[in-house]
């Protein structure tokens, strides 16, 4: 070999080295990068627990999933979910949230007031997601909406304007609308129910309030209203109403009643009248936010509780067929989904 081609062997042997070292530098420098995502998807294991009146399938936990799959929490990944559902037995709530305690949950999503109100008596330590729920500081789960103080934070499903527009709708759906009745529960406390008697004052209706407070209590308030001669009836959100939707609906068409009801899966999936609230679908992605901040070092107690501002207006014309009633095309062409 001649000294030119040992210079050239030599020149490559060196090139090969420089380029190979740049290489293992390049890997150590996306292993540095790689690190903190492949610690957050493949080390950690969050758990979340979900307690939640009724039972599934259900709008708001799937839009709470779709919401942290965007975020990168995907199940059976860096993500698992422990589901707790009352069955329709609203009394199991506190035994569920105490379940989830004993498994070690790293966070509790509950959806709406009872179930927000039976995690925070099962544990002050863990963190608290509540969803779809009612006002808050009113059933004293946080000291106030923009500080709640404690482990308990989210989103409320409360605002004072629904009831006036639930009144609006069925008076504009039922003529001569003069008497309505309100199903309520007192678990979610008073402020729908007054707000609700606000409304109704203003419209000139009358409205009686019907008490339930077990699933046994249904029947006798439909058989007050039809006594008391309600031609119209509005269903107050809470977890033991949601729970009991099927029955709820079924006692409405059995007593030819119009009613109104605070979210969509009373009318898309039980077959109810009319539906205007929260655009619950929204509030279950919003909700995979909260869960996230806290994942991510934030603390309940400085997290603002979050109000509505988006709403649904949900139609079901065969239902309305059936009891003789015609929407007005006002109400048509404000709806978000009518169903034929």
């Amino acid at each position: 070999m001649t000294a030119m081609d040992g210079s050239f062997a030599t020149a490559r042997k060196s090139g090969d080295r420089r380029r190979k070292r740049r290489r293992f530098l390049a890997a150590l420098a996306l292993g540095a990068l790689a690190a903190p995502f492949a610690a957050f998807t493949q080390g950690k294991v969050w758990r979340i627990g979900i307690l939640r009146s009724g039972s599934p399938p259900d709008t708001l936990v799937e839009a709470f999933k779709e919401g942290l799959r965007e975020l990168g929490y995907v199940e059976g990944r860096n993500l698992a979910i422990e589901y707790r559902w009352t069955e329709g037995l609203e009394e199991r709530l506190l035994g569920l949230a105490t379940d989830l305690v004993r498994v070690k949950v790293d966070i509790i999503v509950a959806s709406g007031g009872a179930p927000a109100v039976a995690a925070k008596q099962a544990t002050t330590a863990i963190p608290i997601v509540m969803t779809a729920g009612p006002d808050p500081v009113e059933i004293g789960l946080v000291a106030s909406l923009a500080r709640p103080g404690g482990n308990v934070t989210g989103l409320s499903a409360q605002s004072n304007e629904l009831p006036g527009k639930w009144l609006e709708f069925l008076k504009e759906t039922v003529p001569k609308l003069s008497r309505v009745a309100a199903l309520w529960d007192p678990a979610i406390g008073e402020g729908m129910l007054h707000a609700s008697e606000r409304a109704a004052r203003s419209l000139s209706l009358r409205l009686q309030a019907l008490r339930v407070e077990r699933p046994g209590d249904y029947a006798t308030a439909f058989a007050e209203a039809r006594r008391h001669r309600a031609q119209a009836l509005v269903v107050l959100g809470s977890g033991l109403n949601y729970a009991n939707r099927a029955r709820i609906v079924e006692l409405a068409a059995k007593h030819h009643l119009p009613t109104m009801y605070h979210t969509r899966d009373y009318v898309v999936d039980s077959g109810g009248l009319i539906s205007y609230g929260v655009d619950t679908y929204a509030l279950g992605r919003r909700a995979a936010t909260y869960v996230d901040k806290i994942f991510k070092g934030a603390k309940p107690a400085d997290l603002p509780v979050e109000q509505p501002t988006k709403f649904e207006l949900m139609v079901n014309l065969k239902t309305a067929r059936a009891l003789g009633i015609t929407i007005p095309r006002s109400i048509l062409l404000r709806a978000d989904k009518v169903i034929e």
